[in-house]
């Protein structure tokens, strides 16, 4: 199946070198091996591997070489420098991408060793827009139970789905989060991790997760950013700007695997709408190098609207999320007289479009076919 990356990415290649980052098993490895597959003398090499290690090490690609792809780079100490060299002193016809996740994506936003020097992709699940877009054939009631990540939307039998998944967050708290940080207490992170699929959607509370799973309020930050960090969770934070005593705390937490959700079907939607919202505001970011956010909206006095896109600090959208209901909620329709802040109210399950209220009535699957990417 395509993937609407690619031909992004390619373009990018011809200017700059290229970071391709986001969750494992979403298909950054088949992707660059696909790009690779167009383009005569390519290499690829993967630092895992102790033969590609020396490679790398060495520097011992051929000169002749048009497109190197360095795998799991950043678990090379000095790696940011190694690259800075390695793309200072190429030769000029070879294009370079680098995948991988987690502290791929942490390291580089943690110096500026290589700016001016890369463009980046966050690759992310399949999404109706993307499918779309590629004209590949959507199961929206499949994505909405197992989400997008490659393999369990594609499995014929939800048993492999469900297996994947499985195997998929063992392998991940197990070997990935001992590789970014040295923690030992798995079943801590793990506790904290099943209160997140029970809360989606919900502004966490650190101190009452902390009493849940018996450890402090600061630890639980510490857990869920490396869980934000390994792209198994995304934050969603209130936007402040202009909003009258906004709280400036309390995200909430969303899965980038809507089959992860715990919850009835209202919520696995929100879910998948965050993920739909999200991939669409990097896609405006990364491809467009546009100014755009996601956030939502929230007041002391708890009014709150789903999600807001932003634009330059400014909010430019409310969409609010419904499983069935039509009429325009009550929060939605106060933002917008008073803050004059164009509004959707997403539904799920939706007879007729419409507006009312100011406020555009919209049948979810449509418009979130109709997104960036």
């Amino acid at each position: 199946m395509n993937r609407l990356y690619e031909k992004h990415i390619v373009s990018d290649l011809k200017k700059k070198m290229v970071f391709l980052t986001g969750p494992r098993q979403v298909g950054k490895t088949w992707l660059a091996k696909r790009i690779a597959g167009d383009v005569p003398d390519s290499v690829y090499l993967n630092y895992d591997s102790a033969g590609d290690r020396e490679i790398i090490r060495n520097e011992a690609w051929l000169g002749k070489t048009r497109l190197l792809i360095l795998d799991e780079l950043h678990k090379m100490k000095g790696w940011k420098n190694y690259l800075k060299g390695v793309y200072d002193t190429k030769p000029e016809q070879m294009m370079i991408l680098v995948t991988g996740s987690a502290r791929l994506e942490a390291l580089r936003q943690a110096g500026d060793s290589l700016a001016g020097r890369f463009f980046r992709h966050r690759m992310m699940p399949f999404t109706p827009a993307e499918l779309t877009r590629v004209d590949a054939p959507l199961d929206f009631p499949k994505m909405l139970l197992q989400g997008g990540f490659p393999e369990p939307y594609l499995a014929s039998d939800g048993a492999d789905a469900d297996r994947w998944r499985m195997q998929y967050i063992d392998g991940l708290i197990r070997t990935d989060i001992l590789d970014f940080e040295k923690i030992h207490d798995f079943k801590a992170i793990q506790l904290v991790l099943d209160l997140l699929r029970s809360r989606t959607g919900s502004p966490i509370s650190y101190s009452s997760i902390a009493e849940d799973v018996q450890i402090s309020p600061n630890t639980v930050k510490k857990y869920i950013h490396i869980l934000e960090s390994l792209y198994i969770v995304f934050r969603v934070t209130p936007f402040s700007n202009n909003i009258a005593r906004s709280i400036l705390k309390e995200p909430k937490i969303y899965f980038y695997d809507t089959g992860l959700v715990q919850g009835d079907e209202g919520t696995r939607f929100e879910n998948m709408a965050a993920v739909c919202l999200l991939k669409h505001v990097h896609g405006l970011v990364d491809i467009l190098g546009q100014p755009w956010a996601l956030h939502y909206l929230r007041t002391k006095d708890g009014a709150e609207v789903d999600f807001c896109l932003v634009r330059d600090k400014t909010p430019e959208l409310m969409i609010e999320v419904k499983r069935s209901d039509a009429k325009p909620a009550r929060n939605l329709v106060n933002f917008y007289r008073k803050y004059a802040i164009p509004g959707i109210q997403l539904v799920l399950h939706l007879k007729r479009e419409k507006q009312e209220q100011g406020i555009d009535i919209r049948e979810a699957r449509d418009y979130l076919c109709s997104l960036f990417i």
